[in-house]
């Protein structure tokens, strides 16, 4: 799967800032996983990281842009999302001493600015992957550090397969192969520390609590060519049925392939 099949396959980024600054209230009450997620990529930073200067890319609520500013209480921080709406939710909570609106394929910093990139479950939003880890390797000073974590394929599968079981419309989000991220990483100018791939599964009473909780953090189906208008309720009913077939003594499970990748730029 190439970049250029991406681009075709992930959503305008419009819509996702757009989606997402919808979410910017409701976003923290089911924000669970994202917090794990969060909390798992900052204790892999190195323990002998020391930041001047870091950035939250994809800050969204901020909520670790304040727990980069406790961890880092002496220096400067920044918290970036392309989601305005969020930023407009996370700066009066602080933890960061700037909140800038920006794309994570074209960083407004300057050369050699930060050294930390931090980013959690945002990346996978970027079509272009590559030029994410290019602006990384040109906004890090020397031996500054890329942390981030991301969904690859296999994430949402039992949501998606229940779908193909009753049409052929794409209804759950594409991400990349954990092969591509290894692909791009392997190719960018930056030293690949470590690059891993970790099952998460949530589990809901029923699929409804699944697809407003996904609306609820402006996750939901944001793909081009999905279908529009409501789903009838045929079909909704043949996809109750089909997801039913996964359920388990804990309730109806979702499966998110979360990838954590840190990297350094050379001294």
């Amino acid at each position: 799967m190439t970049e250029a099949f991406q681009a075709g396959g992930l959503p305008d980024k419009r819509q996702v800032a757009a989606s997402f600054s919808r979410a910017a209230e409701s976003y923290d009450s089911v924000a669970a996983l994202q917090r794990s997620v969060g909390q798992q990529l900052l204790a892999q930073l190195p323990a002998t990281i020391s930041s001047a200067r870091w950035l939250d890319l994809g800050c969204g609520t901020g909520y670790f842009s304040r727990a980069l500013g406790e961890r880092f209480p002496t220096s400067q921080g920044v918290a970036m999302d392309i989601a305005e709406g969020m930023l407009r939710h996370a700066q009066p909570l602080g933890g960061a001493q700037q909140f800038i609106a920006g794309d994570a394929e074209r960083l407004p910093l300057r050369e050699a600015s930060c050294d930390l990139l931090f980013s959690s479950l945002a990346l996978q939003w970027c079509a272009n992957f590559q030029a994410v880890l290019s602006e990384a390797e040109r906004v890090l000073c020397p031996g500054g550090v890329l942390a981030f974590s991301s969904l690859c394929v296999g994430t949402l599968q039992e949501l998606r397969d229940s779908w193909q079981a009753v049409d052929g419309f794409v209804h759950v989000n594409r991400f990349r192969r954990f092969e591509d991220y290894q692909r791009l990483c392997d190719q960018t100018g930056l030293q690949l520390l470590s690059l891993q791939r970790q099952a998460e599964v949530l589990h809901y009473p029923d699929l409804r609590s699944l697809t407003h909780e996904l609306k609820a953090l402006g996750a939901h189906n944001l793909n081009p060519g999905r279908p529009g208008g409501l789903t009838g309720r045929a079909r909704m009913r043949a996809l109750l049925d089909a997801y039913e077939q996964f359920r388990q003594p804990q309730g109806l499970p979702a499966t998110y392939q979360v990838v954590y990748g840190l990297l350094r730029k050379e001294q």
